[in-house]
């Protein structure tokens, strides 16, 4: 299989306008996906998007390059990518594609494809369209042209999903949860899933209007949730990001909790009840302290590289069931077959129910390292930089230090000329003159 020329490790993503995320090259996208997909069981493809101005003009494209295939299109209209999954699955559909370019601004958009079981395209279906996007593109003829149909009970169909992972003999009454949905994919479904379960509701990040998707709210901006559980004194608080595959979290005194914590608190109740398979994985940002909790539990920890994806191949490969990444995108293969923000904060809330603990106490269960991170820009000459002898020496030279109290890791950004140089350490202190002083070596090196 050769180099990828469009698809990266989460479906294609770029500045709207630019690059790949035009009109001309996703009319032809949707034609190629379509042409590879022609022909297989059901002929039908879903289309779903987030709240992004962009979504209408891409989602009219694929519709289009999808029909001069011969593909029949559901338009599931404003849905997070994970019901995207789902309802790929339960329409018996050949593919679903995701219009979202998750939680990046408004100007940025992207498109990936989840394949009728619910995960991610094969490589060698997304081989096949790349290879079909260099050819010039054709139509079937008249009487063969797919068809559209926009799917209006889409949202009720996953929120009965949602609420459908949540234990029948629990219930949110008496809980007043903060939740913020970044005005994204979720804004008209996390209220009411947690409403219709019981819970006193306050809502933030519900109101897009096309361009304010993820600014200043959701997962990756997190102090409006944290005022609103403060000033309305709730139980807690969730955050999603722009298309509702990440969660963070807030407990009552305002503590952010992050995706290491949420895996944590879920794999100590799957243990618990005697539901755990395997062991977690997690990435190589994870935090130590996530490992050291869980080896405490005698639970196996392994570690994948940086994206879901990486997550989720790791996970099938063991045959383990709960994975994440401290961002907040949380897998537990039990329920979803992607991340899932709004499923995964039900189940850190069942798990509070079940021990009858508030999500203070329950995710106090283990210590997080303070990590330092810095970014350091480079000049990309194709060199491997990070194989510089002065660069591995001062790495080696901090490892010695720190020795099983902290680690170190640089990886090169998958998106942007930047090495990250991420120390961990149970010194605060010592994580940051030793992350600063490879920073150092690394700017004289790339400079």
């Amino acid at each position: 299989m050769g180099e990828r020329k469009y698809f990266g490790t989460d479906g294609i993503r770029g500045k709207v306008g630019e690059s790949f995320i035009n009109p001309e090259f996703v009319t032809k996208l949707g034609w190629a996906a379509g042409k590879v997909l022609a022909g297989r069981g059901t002929n039908k493809v879903l289309i779903g998007k987030d709240t992004r101005i962009s979504g209408y003009m891409l989602e009219s494209c694929l519709e289009a390059g999808l029909s001069a295939a011969g593909i029949d299109i559901g338009l599931l209209g404003p849905m997070p990518t994970p019901a995207i999954a789902y309802l790929t699955k339960t329409f018996r559909s050949e593919a679903g594609i995701v219009i979202s370019a998750s939680h990046n601004p408004y100007y940025d958009n992207g498109i990936k494809f989840f394949s009728s079981d619910g995960f991610k395209l094969d490589d060698e279906i997304e081989c096949a369209i790349e290879d079909l996007l260099d050819e010039p593109m054709t139509c079937v003829a008249s009487d063969k042209l797919g068809k559209a149909t926009r799917i209006n009970d889409a949202a009720g169909r996953y929120i009965e999903f949602c609420k459908g992972t949540f234990p029948t003999k629990l219930s949110l009454t008496g809980l007043k949860i903060v939740v913020d949905c970044a005005h994204g994919a979720t804004y008209h479904i996390a209220p009411d899933v947690l409403r219709e379960l019981g819970a006193n509701v306050i809502e933030i990040g519900t109101s897009p209007n096309g361009l304010n998707i993820n600014d200043g709210v959701g997962a990756t901006s997190m102090g409006g949730v944290v005022e609103a559980v403060l000033e309305t004194q709730a139980d807690l608080g969730f955050a999603l990001d722009g298309d509702g595959d990440r969660i963070m979290m807030v407990d009552h005194l305002g503590n952010i909790i992050d995706g290491d914590q949420i895996v944590y608190m879920l794999a100590r109740d799957a243990l618990k009840n005697g539901r755990l398979q395997g062991g977690v994985v997690g990435t190589l940002m994870s935090n130590l302290g996530l490992e050291l909790a869980l080896n405490k539990l005698g639970v196996p920890f392994a570690r994948s590289k940086v994206g879901d994806r990486y997550v989720m191949e790791l996970l099938q490969q063991k045959g383990w069931l709960i994975g994440g990444e401290n961002s907040g995108h949380v897998l537990n293969l039990s329920t979803s077959s992607t991340g899932d923000g709004i499923v995964a904060g039900l189940q850190v809330i069942g798990a509070m129910l079940r021990s009858d603990m508030d999500l203070h106490d329950l995710s106090s269960g283990f210590d997080m390292y303070p990590q330092t991170l810095i970014n350091v820009r480079y000049k990309d000459t194709g060199e491997d930089i990070l194989a510089n002898t002065h660069i591995q020496q001062a790495k080696a030279e901090a490892e010695e230090n720190l020795g099983k109290h902290g680690r170190v890791l640089l990886r090169k950004s998958g998106t942007e000329p930047l090495i990250r140089v991420m120390v961990e350490s149970d010194n605060e202190s010592e994580s940051k003159n030793w992350a600063e002083h490879i920073a150092q070596t690394v700017r004289k090196v790339a400079n």
